[in-house]
């Protein structure tokens, strides 16, 4: 099917305002998605006595969600982002209240809600939302002067850092604090206010590693290699060592085999066993390409509200990367947070369609009086 430029309906707006060079990049990662899940899940379903494409058959399931969820969110107008980031915002802080009464237990915390036979994470959900509230009470102070937009923002911050400490998780809360920080600082906190807030989260790192015994824990051991358990640390080493430059083969790894969290949390390890470092250079170049695009696209950009935005989403999406591929290295603690479009499950699948639809939409080119919009 094609669209011609002088097509009035929705969609062919939508393909000729697009970027397609984004949108290439995101089919692309969902695919090697697909890919990876194909490889490394059968061993761990088979572990769990299920069947052997369980995992491929739910990921495929969640990827064709993914798709429509991300083209759908791209087709938004600014003024419908707001709405809908305002929305999910109210509902999954809803949800989070509720996370510590009726939550599923999970490795000692509380972070899933069941609703009707699926287990949904809420903060997955609220974080692209936070990002696109705080951008909007930011970017409003530049339309009105007295609006106090850095203090609702704060408090916005407080209230979902809050939430998810209670579950506990600090990982995330520290995520969401990194977006807060910075939107504020793309927004021009003077630097006095940003020495402040990093003495707070320094302090408020500090209180976490004494107040929490997971926590502490985890710094631990990821400091000292003598104390506590390596296990997945050690193999998902091991892992990348295997499979040198060109990997060992689909199909071929042996590590996934002992490796718990071989499909979500440490699918890149398999990948690097599998497929070798060139490959994982690769899949970072993928990521690296959709964050400076991303921001490339931000900083030509007149609308205060759509730099704060894309500033924060993009920090969200790349950070989440980081993280996830340096735990894996042991280049910082482990944490349970997956590899945006790769790893199995399905809030964060559906979670990242969306923070990523959004920023399809805030890319697209737009007539002068939608930017304004």
């Amino acid at each position: 099917m094609t669209f011609a430029r002088s097509d009035g309906n929705m969609f062919s707006q939508w393909w000729w305002t697009v970027d397609r060079w984004l949108l290439a990049t995101l089919f692309l990662l969902l695919f090697c998605g697909a890919v990876f899940t194909m490889a490394a899940t059968p061993v761990v379903a088979m572990h769990l006595g299920l069947h052997r494409f369980h995992f491929v058959y739910r990921h495929l399931i969640y990827a064709v969600v993914a798709n429509v969820l991300m083209i759908g969110t791209s087709l938004l107008s600014l003024r419908g982002t707001r709405r809908l980031s305002l929305v999910l915002f109210l509902l999954m802080l809803v949800l989070m209240v509720l996370v510590p009464l009726i939550g599923l237990e999970v490795k000692g915390a509380k972070r899933w809600v069941n609703l009707a036979g699926f287990s949904l994470q809420p903060s997955e959900f609220a974080k692209p939302a936070f990002a696109i509230l705080t951008a909007w009470v930011l970017s409003e102070k530049h339309i009105i002067s007295a609006f106090p937009g850095n203090r609702i923002a704060m408090g916005l911050c407080a209230t979902f850092v809050g939430l998810l400490m209670l579950q506990p998780d600090l990982g995330m809360a520290c995520i969401v604090f990194c977006i807060w920080f910075a939107q504020l600082f793309a927004n021009g906190l003077p630097f006095f206010l940003v020495g402040i807030v990093i003495v707070i989260a320094t302090c408020g790192l500090t209180g976490a590693y004494f107040l929490f015994p997971h926590v502490s824990n985890r710094i631990d051991r990821f400091l000292n290699l003598e104390v506590g358990d390596h296990y997945q640390i050690e193999k998902s080493l091991e892992a990348f060592r295997n499979g040198g430059i060109l990997g060992v083969g689909p199909g071929e790894g042996t590590v996934k085999r002992c490796l718990p969290d071989a499909h979500a949390d440490f699918i890149f390890s398999v990948i690097g066993e599998e497929f070798g470092f060139v490959f994982c250079i690769f899949l970072v170049a993928l990521y690296t390409f959709i964050v400076l695009r991303g921001l490339a696209i931000a900083f030509q950009e007149k609308n205060s509200f759509v730099v704060l935005a894309l500033v924060g989403l993009l920090g969200e999406f790349g950070l989440q990367t980081f993280i996830n591929m340096a735990s894996t290295l042991h280049l910082v603690p482990t944490k349970g947070i997956t590899l945006p479009f790769i790893s199995y499950g399905g809030s964060s699948m559906v979670a990242t369609s969306i923070c990523m639809g959004i920023v399809l939409a805030l890319t697209r080119r737009r007539a002068l009086g939608e930017k304004e919009g």
